[in-house]
């Protein structure tokens, strides 16, 4: 295996609208930033991968417009996946694995303003027995909360909790959305409160991979990722029990999460309830430093969020903030897909 490690990281700032900018318009000020940092040009970047969603944009193929920003001239090796950006750094890990690269940039986006983005992700689900019901992203959300509730591992108080310390520690970061005190506020759907959901907005992120000795070249304190592996559930929520989650659990096994202790985890939980399965899943207790960025709860740019969380992790490192991190992102309803990544500092490492 070769030593891979994030090299870089760039994120915009996450905003409720950006009816004044396209996806290369908000992907091109990131772009500049991640790469600024490590002193390369597109050109040399061995390889490039995106995560989006077509259904977000509303057309077909809408990654290709986004290649703008990259700059697709001359030809470049690059692919793309129809999932938020950290799988888009697992398919660029993978291609470093193969000596094909020995660079790549990653990026992802999402606009969710323009629809009802409730609706529009209703179309994950199995098109046979849910999707014909409309159950929405919230409401799914909040049969895992009951569940959780009648089981005895948390309950609204707990909840609240949660997301009231998420954004409270959202005040130091400059791209969050939503920060400080924001309150529980009415039930959206039983028993989850607006405090208890994410914020819909739109934002972008990217990160330059290296392997080896040109990580180390350029960047002063690499992020390297010891372990990475991702899972997925039953597609059936009525075959799920949605009071734990056994992907999250096996692919942190699999990237070596278990192996030694982790100072910081950033996860990728968009609902104050998939903190509590994700803690119990992870073994994560309270000497763990949970989302230091506020998290989802903070702000959710969909198919960028997951990507953040690695980013942010690797920034922690990079700043000398961590030694050991793990970074976690989901994809479908109630935590159906689980990504897992450890990253160590060089010191940690040695």
């Amino acid at each position: 295996m070769r030593d891979v490690a994030i090299v870089a990281f760039a994120q915009s700032a996450h905003r409720r609208r950006t009816d004044e900018l396209s996806e290369v318009d908000l992907l091109m000020p990131v772009l500049h930033e991640v790469l600024g940092a490590t002193g390369l040009k597109a050109n040399e970047i061995g390889f490039t991968c995106s995560g989006s969603a077509d259904y977000l944009a509303g057309r077909a193929f809408s990654f290709t417009m986004a290649l703008d920003g990259v700059g697709a001239h001359p030809p470049i090796s690059e692919s793309h996946v129809e999932m938020d950006g950290a799988w888009a750094l697992y398919e660029a890990w993978v291609k470093i694995q193969t000596g094909e690269a020995d660079t790549a940039l990653v990026y992802s986006y999402g606009k969710s303003s323009p629809g009802r983005v409730r609706d529009v992700l209703t179309r994950q689900l199995d098109p046979y027995y849910l999707a014909p019901l409309w159950p929405d992203s919230v409401a799914l959300a909040a049969l895992q909360a009951q569940a959780l509730i009648d089981a005895g591992d948390t309950d609204e108080g707990a909840l609240a909790e949660i997301g009231a310390r998420n954004r409270t520690a959202a005040v130091d970061n400059p791209y969050a959305q939503l920060t400080g005190d924001v309150p529980a506020g009415d039930h959206l759907v039983h028993p989850l409160r607006t405090g208890d959901c994410p914020p819909i907005g739109d934002g972008a992120a990217a990160v330059v991979l290296a392997a080896g000795d040109t990580a180390r070249a350029l960047c002063e304190r690499p992020a390297w990722i010891r372990g990475i592996d991702h899972r997925i559930e039953a597609h059936s929520l009525g075959v799920r029990d949605l009071t734990d989650s056994p992907s999250a659990r096996l692919a942190a096994e699999h990237a070596g999460a278990f192996e030694r202790p982790v100072d910081t985890a950033e996860l990728h939980a968009p609902f104050t309830s998939q903190e509590v399965v994700l803690r119990k899943a992870l073994g994560l207790g309270d000497a763990v430093r949970v989302n230091p960025s506020g998290g989802a709860l903070a702000a959710n740019p969909i198919m960028a969020a997951g990507l953040i969380r690695l980013g942010e992790a690797a920034a922690r490192i990079h700043r000398g903030e961590s030694d050991r991190a793990l970074a976690h992102a989901t994809s479908g309803p109630c935590l159906q897909q689980n990504l897992v990544a450890v990253l160590e500092g060089e010191s940690a490492h040695e």
